[in-house]
């Protein structure tokens, strides 16, 4: 990654992702980290985001509300659709590593949530993972593998 786009995420998370206006908030997510925020969504206060030199690689589609201090990977692409609701605490990566490789190498796997999905509280979605239209993904959930479109899931693994 280089200098400039390390600054523009450490300036982000460190400063103005912890800021009380909305506005500037998404402007600068817009401006500096190439995400795409739909009409009527919204990203609330404590959200921490990780990309590379591109960018955060996040689309998020209209009327959804990504809520306080979710984590969310943009180092490959994550797709949020519309009138989604991401609760507090969640962990969404699109990159992991493979524990049977010697050199414990990425593996990237994107991860799609479709329209009107809700994510509870504390939930954790893996990479290469897609959340079906209208599931719902229980609080404290671990998905690691695709949600049919509305399902309820919950648990670890969920």
């Amino acid at each position: 990654m280089n200098f400039l786009r390390a600054f523009y995420f450490y300036i982000g998370n460190g400063i103005l992702m912890w800021q009380p206006f909305y506005g500037l908030r998404h402007q600068f997510l817009k401006t500096f980290l190439n995400i795409t925020i739909g009409t009527d969504s919204s990203i609330h206060y404590g959200c921490f985001v990780t990309g590379g030199v591109q960018g955060a690689h996040i689309k998020i589609g209209n009327n959804s509300v990504i809520n306080r201090f979710v984590y969310l990977d943009g180092r490959f692409p994550l797709i949020i659709g519309n009138n989604v609701n991401i609760s507090h605490y969640t962990l969404i990566q699109t990159l992991t590593h493979d524990p049977q490789a010697a050199d414990f190498h990425g593996v990237p796997g994107p991860v799609s949530i479709e329209d009107d999905v809700w994510i509870g509280a504390k939930a954790i979605i893996l990479p290469g993972v897609t959340i079906g239209k209208g599931s719902i993904v229980a609080a404290g959930a671990v998905v690691t593998k695709n949600v049919e479109p509305h399902t309820i899931v919950g648990g670890n693994p969920a």
